[in-house]
């Protein structure tokens, strides 16, 4: 992040961050009712309406991320006049290395998902909804999220789904849990005062400038800021819907974070369960976001109900179905839904940890890899919970616990390779085989996914086509090599890892 005074000539790199600051005058009325931006022009007639926002004291921050390479122009506009008609120049220089832009539909296959450079972009989630709120009392260093996230990005995730802010969990707490694991309660607050005794006529610029930090982290490590901008379950003291300080909050939000490019919005966690709003209310806050950000970041809810009814108004289909019957759930959505990525944000798998957090129908590590496999091979994307780290409870360093209590991030890092090595963009679920699910390219590549209970399966891909035979075990991430076979009617290949689940790659080779 680059940070420079008004007019002058600025530089950053294309899709990263340069603050400009501006310094209001010293009579500063409310901050919070101050009109401030800038337009911008740049190459080949583009322009863009970017929203500032007031950063403390007197100042006031113009934040802004080159969309291409180029010089931009901007004046600043203001009800106060000591912010407006600033003028100056922003040169969007070559990208950083290993920066590919924000993750947008993919200009090719409208259910998938790539980065705005055309890389692919596999979406394998890891949800930290608390993740906002490490070292917050520290301005110094992010030592505990850094570790963390150092780990998270290590394990090949690419997304973090994370509250904005969220203060404590409804469900009993584990009595042998270590207070130095326990992260709810804070008394940091995204307003004035406390989540006790708030002062919802203003907000608190020092959590937010926390906040930057945190999503700053996750971009320096690749990884996307799935940001869930309410949440009504974590017993956060809110302020009324559509009040001019839920304005001022949520409007705060997307002007805050829009020009960091590894930002996805999500209205609210489970926007419509608690009863604390309506699709009404869900609408109305997209479309302020929408209006806001001048880079249309991807918009979802964290709620099917919502995303159903209003498929036009996402990016992304989310969902959270626990049903046993996972795969098929996914592909019945999937159908119903052509041309959305679909996303199962949560899918009531939440891999056990030292201590009991949440119960949730599924724990066991290798039962929640299979729910992952699951979504995936229905062509959806998936996110992974482990109890230490999903939600209050936080476990920062979770590679230093002992063998056994660790989480069992290597599983995810093997779902990732195999997804580095076979481009998911391309795959769509098809009926190939007697059994498992499948995946192609509809141009001689398949991948047969096949659940731990079974032994073989029988492909149905064609007679007379030489294949070359791939297994891949999704336990220790190995490729096992098979000599070619020309394929026959009720073609039968053993799994070589009876009673755990693999994965059959066929590629045609003639």
């Amino acid at each position: 992040m680059h940070t420079y005074q008004p007019d002058i000539t600025c530089t950053g790199p294309r899709w990263g961050v340069v603050d400009i600051s501006f310094d209001g005058p010293e009579d500063l009325p409310d901050p919070f009712a101050v009109e401030f931006g800038a337009l911008l022009s740049g190459p080949d007639g583009a322009w863009l309406r970017v929203p500032g926002f007031y950063d403390g004291g007197r100042r006031f921050v113009l934040r802004f991320s080159p969309p291409t390479v180029g010089v931009w122009t901007f004046e600043t506009f203001s009800n106060l006049t000591a912010l407006a008609g600033h003028r100056g120049t922003v040169e969007g220089t070559t990208p950083a290395a290993g920066m590919h832009g924000p993750i947008i539909r993919h200009p090719q296959y409208a259910d998938r998902l790539a980065y705005a450079d055309g890389t692919p972009y596999f979406l394998l989630a890891f949800e930290a909804d608390w993740l906002c709120l490490l070292d917050c009392e520290n301005r110094g260093d992010l030592a505990r999220a850094r570790t963390l996230v150092a780990q998270i990005a290590a394990a090949g995730f690419n997304q973090v789904v994370m509250n904005v802010y969220a203060y404590d969990v409804p469900w009993p707490k584990d009595p042998a849990l270590k207070p130095e694991h326990e992260f709810a309660a804070p008394s940091t607050f995204p307003f004035g005062g406390s989540n006790d005794d708030p002062d919802f006529s203003v907000l608190n610029v020092a959590f937010f400038q926390h906040l930057d930090r945190i999503v700053q982290l996750l971009g320096e490590h690749g990884i996307v800021a799935h940001l869930m901008i309410y949440v009504w379950n974590k017993l956060v003291n809110w302020p009324d819907m559509y009040s001019a300080a839920d304005n001022r909050y949520f409007d705060y939000v997307i002007a805050r974070y829009q020009a960091f490019s590894n930002v996805v919005w999500d209205v609210s966690k489970e926007a419509l369960t608690y009863g604390r709003c309506d699709m009404d209310y869900v609408s109305e806050r997209i479309g302020r976001a929408r209006c806001l950000d001048a880079y249309g970041r991807l918009l979802t809810v964290h709620d099917y109900a919502y995303c159903a009814r209003h498929p036009d108004l996402v990016d992304v289909i989310s969902i959270q179905t626990w049903r046993s019957d996972l795969h098929q759930g996914m592909v019945e959505v999937r159908d119903r839904h052509p041309g959305k990525p679909v996303f199962n944000i949560e899918h009531g798998g939440y891999e056990r940890c030292p201590y009991m957090v949440f119960e949730g129908d599924y724990d066991d590590p290798v039962v929640c890899l299979e729910r992952n496999y699951d979504c995936v091979f229905a062509g959806a994307y998936s996110t992974y919970y482990w109890q230490g780290t999903s939600w209050n409870v936080v476990i920062p360093d979770p590679m230093s616990l002992p063998e056994g209590e660790r989480p069992r991030f290597d599983y995810y890092t093997h779902l990732a390779t195999l997804f580095e090595r076979y481009d998911f963009s391309l795959l769509s679920p098809v009926k190939r085989s007697s059994s498992g699910h499948c995946l192609s390219n509809g141009e001689g590549l398949t991948l047969l996914y096949l659940p731990a209970a079974n032994s073989a399966t029988h492909v149905t891909l064609g007679q007379g086509k030489r294949v070359q035979v791939t297994w891949f075990n999704p336990l220790t991430g190995a490729f096992e090599e098979h000599d070619p076979v020309v394929l026959r009617q009720w073609l039968g290949f053993q799994s070589p890892w009876p009673g755990q689940i693999a994965v059959l790659i066929l590629q045609v080779v003639e």
